[in-house]
């Protein structure tokens, strides 16, 4: 009995010991750790089909984007989606052109500093 009540008095001392020094030099980011929020909150939920909603959201988020079903499309939607998702290709230069820049041409719109 008198061993715990010993621990206790050392834990709550050594608790009490720590204090956390918060000023405004310091700050932190973090996320906020809870399963249930107390309040709901304005969330903009974007449709697959490009529309968007105003909704009131459990959790705080600013968009939510809903997946786009790919089984409803036609095989030329289908296609089209698959295409744009491809990466560019690089334009190839086959052949050179004659280069007849000339920069006397334009001199007479050079403003000259004083």
């Amino acid at each position: 009995m008198l061993i715990k009540q010993l621990t206790r008095f050392i834990s709550s001392q050594i608790v009490t010991n720590q204090q956390r020094c918060i000023s405004s030099a310091t700050a932190s980011v973090t996320k906020i750790h809870r399963s249930v929020y107390a309040r709901m909150y304005p969330t903009v939920v974007v449709l697959p089909d490009g529309s968007s909603i105003n909704i009131r959201y459990h959790e705080p988020r600013k968009i939510i984007k809903l997946p786009l079903d790919l089984s409803t499309l036609t095989e030329a939607e289908r296609k089209a989606r698959i295409d744009a998702r491809k990466p560019r290709k690089k334009i190839k230069i086959e052949e050179e052109v004659e280069d007849n820049f000339s920069s006397r041409k334009y001199l007479k719109y050079i403003k000259k500093k004083k």
